[in-house]
């Protein structure tokens, strides 16, 4: 199929980009969460999420609303529920894959313990405003657009939690800012420097990704929503996935999973508010699948979290849920 080399070409060249420039990004925003002040959760949950999950959010704001046709917003309303499904499952498996190839494991201190129960109280309120959202995209009433701002609110409120929660860093390595390399402590605006630039480039190589996705999944006759069940939301997710393989490969596993953690919360309200706003945000069979796959994938982790039996091989086994809706999806 020679119409498809080059946009598998620049596939594969825009996510080796992605996870090049994710080593400067994740290098970066741990000296600048140190430099402010923020804590390890946070940087991960706050800092890290945040400039991760600018992709996907802009995915679904440009689809939904400057998208001219019906297919164009069933992408972005696609993208908005394939998101958190990607996170709970592919992403969350990748941290357990690289903990088995670097033989890593999961000390049993009180520390770990407080870090599970934290995680533990992110799903639940993944889990509340997910199924708050599912259940908007079942019912159709005047002014429903106008729901999208309690989402907003809500994630302005888990901004703060999570930023008056824990400020304790001192347990993680830090590594040279590379953008100083030969200074013990760098300079704060160097950091930040570093950490923007990085994400420019990120953003940048995440929009070519997705971009040739759109001309790959077509060619294979794929739909565009399962574009944006299936495919799109890997792309857009690569982000995190690149940083959880880097976090996880230094050691820093509390770092990865608090960054998965905190993009899952964005994806369960920013682009759901943007859908809201610009879509009658009214979800069909597939979407409905994927939502009950993505609820028992976070509610396994939920109670994971709770009981602390997270493991390697668990957290690899979350992949299996992902396996499962690409099965059930197809025979639909």
């Amino acid at each position: 199929m020679p119409s498809l080399i080059l946009p598998i070409l620049l596939l594969l060249g825009s996510a080796i980009i992605i996870y090049l420039s994710c080593e400067y990004f994740v290098n970066g925003v741990e000296w600048a969460g140190r430099k402010l002040s923020v804590g390890t959760q946070a940087t991960g949950t706050v800092l890290a999420a945040f400039g991760t999950a600018l992709p996907e959010s802009v995915v679904t704001l440009v689809a939904v609303a400057f998208g001219a046709s019906a297919a164009s917003k069933d992408l972005g309303v696609g993208a908005a529920l394939g998101g958190p499904l990607a996170l709970s499952t592919i992403a969350y498996a990748t941290v357990g894959v690289v903990l088995l190839l670097t033989r890593q494991r999961f000390p049993h201190t009180d520390g770990v313990r407080a870090d599970f129960r934290g995680l533990r109280d992110d799903q639940a309120w993944f889990l509340v405003l997910f199924a708050i959202k599912v259940a908007l995209g079942i019912l159709l009433f005047a002014g429903k657009g106008w729901t999208g701002l309690f989402f907003l609110a809500a994630y302005g409120v888990y901004v703060l939690r999570e930023m008056r929660g824990e400020s304790s860093f001192e347990e993680e390595e830090m590594e040279p800012l590379r953008f100083q390399p030969g200074a013990e402590t760098p300079h704060t605006s160097l950091a930040l420097l570093q950490t923007g630039l990085a994400l420019i480039v990120i953003f940048l190589a995440s929009r070519t990704f997705v971009g040739q996705l759109e001309v790959i999944g077509p060619a294979l006759g794929l739909r565009p929503q399962l574009v944006a069940l299936l495919l799109s939301p890997i792309a857009t997710e690569l982000p995190e996935t690149m940083n959880a393989i880097i976090w996880v490969r230094q050691g820093k596993y509390r770092l990865a999973l608090a960054n998965i953690s905190g993009a899952m919360m964005i994806q369960a309200t920013i682009p759901t508010a943007f859908g809201l706003f610009f879509t009658p945000w009214l979800l069909g069979h597939e979407l409905l699948l994927s939502a009950g796959v993505t609820a028992a994938a976070i509610l396994t982790m939920l109670i994971a979290f709770s009981r602390g039996v997270i493991s390697r091989r668990m957290l690899a086994g979350m992949a299996l849920f992902y396996v499962a809706f690409v099965g059930l999806l197809l025979l639909a």
